[in-house]
């Protein structure tokens, strides 16, 4: 009589979803991470070393906590999803190419200047200029696939030279290697996505039918959440006070820049997220009306305090929405 199979032989199964396409994995029941590892750099050029896995009840993999370990150890389940951030190796060879060139300059001219064949000029940039500059895009490239490249670079080059992306980048020291475009039909439910904690930032420009793009404003705002991904990689509560932060030193940034009391590198003149949104409801209210949750608009009869509060109801309640649509369409992290 043949013995029963066992519950521990039956196949493991496991759904990775990366980039918008999902994989059903199924491996052997007593496969270990690094079999793991490889069979996903065989489904996603994400090479092992590079390969971020989220997915509940996961931890903090210890330095020493050795690869062999069994799936079950590594707190995996039967059916468990898994989701997977990492550049591909194309990428990360792209940048390390990009980065290998620059040190070899930068060893040449070092070289030079040892032996005496290069003088060094005393109008070069200062240490705080030098220190700012790194704190930028390093590299801005629309997809060459798709309409009107020029038109996508002008509007990446805007974003990067904006002055109030400019400030916060300086202010909390962010830099990114490639700033570029997300195609529509290719990752039609993104709006963002941040690349190995600031490799690139990948936004959505266009609209879906390809005949415009999006509102300046509207990416300006998917922007900031992916620079918040370059310190938290999950929204979190940190992620989130940190994503509030800059949309809000970006406004206090702009009023104050009006105002002509802003300099860039300036500490803001403001306390606290309140004059940021009074200002954003004004500029939302102008017509004369706007709603309040889907069911209120202002009255003749309101008091000028009312009004005030009404607008910063309604303002509070749109970023909100905008902010939980982002989160839902960002291919950085886990939900």
């Amino acid at each position: 009589m043949e013995a029963e199979s066992s519950p521990s032989s039956a196949p493991f199964g496991l759904t990775l979803t990366y980039r918008g396409a999902t994989h059903a994995l199924s491996l052997r029941p007593d496969s270990t991470l690094v079999d793991l590892h490889d069979r996903i750099e065989e489904l996603t050029s994400v090479r092992p070393a590079n390969q971020k896995l989220i997915y509940k009840g996961s931890k903090k993999p210890a330095s020493s906590t050795p690869h062999d370990i069994s799936l079950l150890q590594a707190g995996l389940a039967d059916g468990t999803r898994v989701q997977l951030v990492g550049p591909t190796a194309g990428e990360l060879d792209g940048f390390e190419a990009a980065e290998n060139e620059h040190q070899r300059r930068e060893r040449i001219l070092r070289e030079r200047a040892r032996r005496g064949t290069v003088k060094v000029r005393a109008t070069g940039p200062s240490p705080a200029e030098a220190s700012a500059a790194q704190y930028t895009f390093h590299q801005i490239q629309p997809l060459p696939h798709l309409p009107d490249p020029p038109a996508a670079r002008a509007l990446l080059a805007r974003l990067a030279a904006d002055p109030a992306i400019v400030h916060v980048m300086r202010k909390h020291r962010f830099s990114v290697g490639l700033l570029t475009e997300l195609a529509p039909h290719e990752q039609p439910h993104l709006l963002g996505l941040n690349v190995n904690a600031g490799q690139a930032i990948k936004l959505r420009i266009r609209t879906n039918l390809y005949d415009g793009f999006r509102t300046y404003k509207e990416v300006r705002r998917v922007l900031c959440h992916e620079l918040a991904h370059n310190v938290w990689g999950d929204h979190d509560n940190n992620f989130k006070e940190l994503n509030s932060t800059l949309n809000r030193e970006v406004a206090e940034f702009e009023r104050a820049q009006a105002a002509g009391t802003h300099h860039l590198g300036s500490a803001s003149s403001f306390d606290g997220p309140r004059p940021a949104l009074e200002a954003e409801a004004q500029e939302y209210s102008l017509g004369g009306a706007y709603a309040l949750g889907g069911s209120g608009v202002s009255s003749d009869t309101d008091s000028p305090e009312e009004r005030r509060r009404k607008m910063l109801e309604a303002t509070m309640n749109r970023l909100k929405k905008e902010e939980e649509e982002m989160e839902d369409r960002c291919g950085t992290a886990g939900h």
